[in-house]
């Protein structure tokens, strides 16, 4: 494999480049056969057994970093495909596209259409509720709801939001600027990088905040953080144990990502909307009094 710089999912809606080398990264795991360069493919990845984060799927079409959603839990990814050598292996089995068939048809039953069931199931809060001890000991099963299509269809709208969120529309957030007029020329405020789901509002730094945010925002977790939390987290200024790496290459000011920081907050409030809103839907959905599973 030539060595070649690329774009991973560092934690949720956080990017970072590294150096694709095996002799860089200590456990690659299956990452480059799921995603290999210039490939198109997209995962489901959740929460290892035993997981002491809360039990959250997430999809990505980027190689993912082993504690994707906790800083101290693995994470399992489950890919569309899989690319063993040149060729591409469809990881939606013959087997399993018969047992989706035997239930629902064939008719708009396809190994895309069940991806997209799949990841709409593990987002449904009564399924996480339901079978939360099993969650955290075993790989989940999918069970047959009533309308394939319809779950399908929450499941390609969810990947699009998660995959994509940084070509959503943000959602309208209002900007509140009060500068320190007794601060140095040439400084920036103090970060502080803040939720506060009770008052809807996000403290940016000494000078910014962000209202206007609905409290069901808060709602879509990842883990044992919010959507929102994730972000701030990752934009705060760290300071490196490793005290070479402190003095030589700590260069991340957040005052030099204050905008983008801001503008990214406001795509991942809509995609929290909007996830929130499809999985209330999933809650009201019609049940089966059992459930069959694949």
């Amino acid at each position: 494999m030539i060595a070649e710089f690329s774009t991973v999912n560092y934690r949720p809606f956080a990017e970072r480049r590294i150096y694709r080398s095996a002799l860089l990264i200590d456990e690659p795991a299956s990452n480059f056969q799921f995603f290999p360069k210039r490939q198109a493919n997209r995962a489901i990845t959740f929460p290892d057994t035993s997981s002491r984060a809360d039990w959250t799927p997430f999809a990505s079409d980027l190689p993912i970093d082993f504690h994707f959603g906790s800083t101290s839990d693995g994470h399992k990814a489950v890919p569309r495909m899989v690319f063993p050598g040149d060729e591409a292996t469809d990881n939606v089995t013959d087997w399993g596209l018969n047992k989706f068939t035997a239930e629902y048809g064939k008719k708009g039953v396809t190994k895309d259409a069940i991806f997209a069931y799949c990841y709409a199931v593990l987002h449904d809060p009564v399924y996480r509720e339901k079978y939360a001890l099993n969650l955290k000991r075993e790989f989940p099963r999918i069970p047959f709801y009533p309308d394939f299509a319809q779950w399908a269809a929450w499941g390609e709208a969810l990947m699009a939001l998660h995959i994509g969120y940084e070509e959503v529309a943000p959602w309208p957030v209002e900007r509140i600027d009060t500068p320190d007029p007794k601060r140095a020329e040439g400084s920036h405020p103090k970060p502080v990088l803040k939720s506060h789901p009770d008052k809807g509002l996000v403290v940016v730094d000494a000078d910014t905040q962000i209202t206007g945010i609905p409290r069901e925002a808060w709602n879509y977790r990842l883990g044992n953080r919010s959507a929102i939390d994730w972000v701030l987290d990752q934009h705060k200024e760290k300071t490196p144990r490793d005290a070479t790496i402190r003095e030589k290459f700590n260069t991340y000011r957040f005052a030099d990502y204050k905008e983008s920081m801001i503008e990214l907050l406001a795509k991942v409030v809509r995609v929290s909307v909007d996830t929130v809103a499809i999985t209330e839907a999933m809650r009201a959905s019609e049940r089966p009094q059992s459930e069959a599973a694949a």
